[in-house]
Protein backbone atom coordinates (compact mmCIF):
# COMPACT_ATOMS: atom_id res chain seq x y z
CA UNK A 1 0.00 0.00 0.00
CA UNK A 2 1.33 3.42 -0.91
CA UNK A 3 1.88 6.04 1.77
CA UNK A 4 -0.69 8.33 0.14
CA UNK A 5 -3.43 5.71 0.68
CA UNK A 6 -3.02 5.69 4.47
CA UNK A 7 -5.67 7.71 6.23
CA UNK A 8 -4.84 9.09 9.65
CA UNK A 9 -6.80 10.54 12.59
CA UNK A 10 -9.81 12.60 11.41
CA UNK A 11 -9.45 11.37 7.82
CA UNK A 12 -10.88 8.01 8.94
CA UNK A 13 -14.62 8.29 8.20
CA UNK A 14 -16.05 4.92 9.30
CA UNK A 15 -18.20 4.18 12.35
CA UNK A 16 -16.10 1.34 13.82
CA UNK A 17 -12.51 0.13 13.50
CA UNK A 18 -10.53 -2.88 14.65
CA UNK A 19 -7.89 -1.31 16.88
CA UNK A 20 -4.31 -2.50 17.37
CA UNK A 21 -2.37 -0.66 20.07
CA UNK A 22 1.24 0.57 19.90
CA UNK A 23 2.52 -2.76 21.31
CA UNK A 24 0.86 -4.71 18.49
CA UNK A 25 -1.92 -6.19 20.65
CA UNK A 26 -5.55 -6.42 19.53
CA UNK A 27 -7.88 -4.03 21.35
CA UNK A 28 -11.00 -5.30 19.54
CA UNK A 29 -13.65 -3.41 17.61
CA UNK A 30 -14.22 0.10 18.93
CA UNK A 31 -15.91 3.23 17.62
CA UNK A 32 -13.71 5.57 15.61
CA UNK A 33 -14.24 8.39 18.10
CA UNK A 34 -13.14 6.12 20.99
CA UNK A 35 -10.06 5.03 18.98
CA UNK A 36 -9.16 8.70 18.32
CA UNK A 37 -9.52 9.49 22.02
CA UNK A 38 -7.22 6.58 22.95
CA UNK A 39 -4.66 7.73 20.34
CA UNK A 40 -4.63 11.31 21.65
CA UNK A 41 -4.24 10.15 25.27
CA UNK A 42 -1.23 8.05 24.24
CA UNK A 43 0.20 10.95 22.19
CA UNK A 44 0.05 8.86 19.00
CA UNK A 45 -1.77 8.88 15.65
CA UNK A 46 -4.59 6.58 14.57
CA UNK A 47 -3.50 5.12 11.21
CA UNK A 48 -5.71 3.01 8.95
CA UNK A 49 -3.44 0.13 7.87
CA UNK A 50 -6.01 -2.21 6.26
CA UNK A 51 -8.89 -0.16 4.77
CA UNK A 52 -10.23 -3.10 2.71
CA UNK A 53 -11.14 -5.28 5.74
CA UNK A 54 -14.51 -4.99 7.48
CA UNK A 55 -14.24 -3.14 9.81
CA UNK A 56 -11.01 -1.38 8.74
CA UNK A 57 -7.92 -2.15 10.82
CA UNK A 58 -6.35 0.87 12.53
CA UNK A 59 -3.14 1.05 14.50
CA UNK A 60 -1.82 3.41 17.14
CA UNK A 61 1.61 4.71 16.14
CA UNK A 62 3.75 7.79 15.62
CA UNK A 63 2.93 8.49 11.97
CA UNK A 64 5.94 10.74 11.30
CA UNK A 65 8.34 8.10 12.60
CA UNK A 66 6.51 5.34 10.70
CA UNK A 67 6.69 7.29 7.44
CA UNK A 68 10.41 7.99 7.97
CA UNK A 69 11.13 4.28 8.54
CA UNK A 70 9.17 3.30 5.41
CA UNK A 71 11.16 5.80 3.30
CA UNK A 72 14.38 4.46 4.81
CA UNK A 73 13.41 0.90 3.85
CA UNK A 74 12.73 1.99 0.28
CA UNK A 75 16.11 3.77 0.06
CA UNK A 76 17.94 0.72 1.44
CA UNK A 77 16.18 -1.53 -1.06
CA UNK A 78 17.26 0.77 -3.90
CA UNK A 79 20.87 0.73 -2.66
CA UNK A 80 20.98 -3.05 -2.59
CA UNK A 81 19.37 -3.47 -6.00
CA UNK A 82 21.92 -4.17 -8.74
CA UNK A 83 21.14 -2.24 -11.89
CA UNK A 84 22.05 -4.37 -14.88
CA UNK A 85 22.95 -2.48 -18.00
CA UNK A 86 22.76 -3.76 -21.54
CA UNK A 87 26.16 -3.22 -23.17
CA UNK A 88 26.57 -3.62 -26.90
CA UNK A 89 29.58 -4.84 -28.88
CA UNK A 90 29.44 -4.24 -32.63
CA UNK A 91 31.51 -5.81 -35.38
CA UNK A 92 31.45 -6.64 -39.08
CA UNK A 93 31.67 -10.00 -40.87
CA UNK A 94 35.20 -9.13 -42.15
CA UNK A 95 36.72 -9.03 -38.65
CA UNK A 96 40.30 -10.23 -38.14
CA UNK A 97 41.14 -12.91 -35.55
CA UNK A 98 43.03 -10.53 -33.25
CA UNK A 99 40.12 -8.05 -33.31
CA UNK A 100 37.72 -10.89 -32.54
CA UNK A 101 39.83 -11.85 -29.50
CA UNK A 102 39.84 -8.21 -28.38
CA UNK A 103 36.05 -7.94 -28.68
CA UNK A 104 35.57 -11.28 -26.87
CA UNK A 105 37.68 -9.98 -23.97
CA UNK A 106 35.47 -6.88 -23.75
CA UNK A 107 32.36 -9.08 -23.69
CA UNK A 108 33.93 -11.16 -20.89
CA UNK A 109 34.70 -8.00 -18.85
CA UNK A 110 31.14 -6.74 -19.25
CA UNK A 111 29.76 -10.11 -18.15
CA UNK A 112 32.10 -10.23 -15.13
CA UNK A 113 30.83 -6.77 -14.11
CA UNK A 114 27.30 -8.22 -14.06
CA UNK A 115 26.00 -6.58 -17.24
CA UNK A 116 24.05 -8.13 -20.10
CA UNK A 117 25.81 -7.93 -23.45
CA UNK A 118 24.30 -7.63 -26.92
CA UNK A 119 26.76 -8.80 -29.58
CA UNK A 120 25.84 -7.34 -32.98
CA UNK A 121 27.19 -7.92 -36.47
CA UNK A 122 26.37 -5.26 -39.07
CA UNK A 123 26.09 -6.38 -42.70
CA UNK A 124 26.71 -3.82 -45.45
CA UNK A 125 25.87 -4.12 -49.13
CA UNK A 126 26.57 -7.57 -50.58
CA UNK A 127 27.54 -8.94 -47.15
CA UNK A 128 23.81 -9.48 -46.55
CA UNK A 129 23.91 -12.39 -49.00
CA UNK A 130 26.26 -14.27 -46.64
CA UNK A 131 24.69 -14.07 -43.20
CA UNK A 132 26.13 -17.50 -42.40
CA UNK A 133 29.54 -15.78 -42.01
CA UNK A 134 28.08 -13.58 -39.27
CA UNK A 135 26.54 -16.61 -37.57
CA UNK A 136 29.93 -18.35 -37.63
CA UNK A 137 31.59 -15.30 -36.02
CA UNK A 138 28.99 -15.28 -33.22
CA UNK A 139 29.65 -19.00 -32.62
CA UNK A 140 33.39 -18.28 -32.39
CA UNK A 141 32.71 -15.53 -29.80
CA UNK A 142 30.68 -18.02 -27.75
CA UNK A 143 33.51 -20.56 -27.96
CA UNK A 144 36.05 -17.95 -26.74
CA UNK A 145 33.87 -17.13 -23.69
CA UNK A 146 33.86 -20.78 -22.55
CA UNK A 147 30.61 -20.88 -20.57
CA UNK A 148 30.94 -17.58 -18.68
CA UNK A 149 27.47 -16.67 -19.90
CA UNK A 150 23.86 -17.73 -20.33
CA UNK A 151 22.54 -17.29 -23.85
CA UNK A 152 19.44 -15.13 -23.28
CA UNK A 153 18.59 -14.70 -26.95
CA UNK A 154 20.16 -16.78 -29.73
CA UNK A 155 21.49 -15.11 -32.91
CA UNK A 156 18.66 -13.46 -34.85
CA UNK A 157 18.54 -11.27 -37.96
CA UNK A 158 17.03 -7.81 -37.45
CA UNK A 159 17.17 -5.99 -40.76
CA UNK A 160 20.88 -5.50 -41.59
CA UNK A 161 21.98 -6.66 -38.14
CA UNK A 162 22.44 -10.09 -36.61
CA UNK A 163 22.58 -10.05 -32.84
CA UNK A 164 22.46 -12.21 -29.74
CA UNK A 165 22.09 -11.30 -26.07
CA UNK A 166 24.21 -12.85 -23.30
CA UNK A 167 23.79 -12.53 -19.57
CA UNK A 168 26.35 -13.46 -16.92
CA UNK A 169 26.28 -16.79 -15.11
CA UNK A 170 25.75 -16.44 -11.36
CA UNK A 171 29.28 -17.57 -10.45
CA UNK A 172 31.18 -15.41 -12.94
CA UNK A 173 30.22 -11.96 -11.60
CA UNK A 174 33.09 -10.27 -9.74
CA UNK A 175 32.20 -8.79 -6.36
CA UNK A 176 33.13 -5.12 -6.04
CA UNK A 177 35.16 -4.58 -2.84
CA UNK A 178 33.31 -2.24 -0.51
CA UNK A 179 35.17 0.29 1.58
CA UNK A 180 38.47 -0.02 -0.29
CA UNK A 181 39.30 3.57 -1.13
CA UNK A 182 42.60 5.03 -2.17
CA UNK A 183 43.41 8.58 -1.16
CA UNK A 184 45.50 10.04 -3.94
CA UNK A 185 45.42 13.60 -2.60
CA UNK A 186 47.66 12.86 0.38
CA UNK A 187 51.34 12.84 -0.36
CA UNK A 188 53.83 10.13 0.50
CA UNK A 189 54.00 9.20 4.16
CA UNK A 190 57.33 9.86 5.97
Amino acid sequence: MAEKDLRINEQIRVREVRLIDDKGEQRGIVSTLEALRIAREAGLDLVEVAPQSVPPVCRLLNYGKYKFEQEKKVKDAKKRAKVTELKEIRMQPKIAEHDLDFKANHVREFLEDGNKVKVTIRFRGRELAHTEIGEEILKRILAKLEGAFVLERPPLMEGRFMSMVLQPKAGTVKKQPEGDTVNIASGPEH
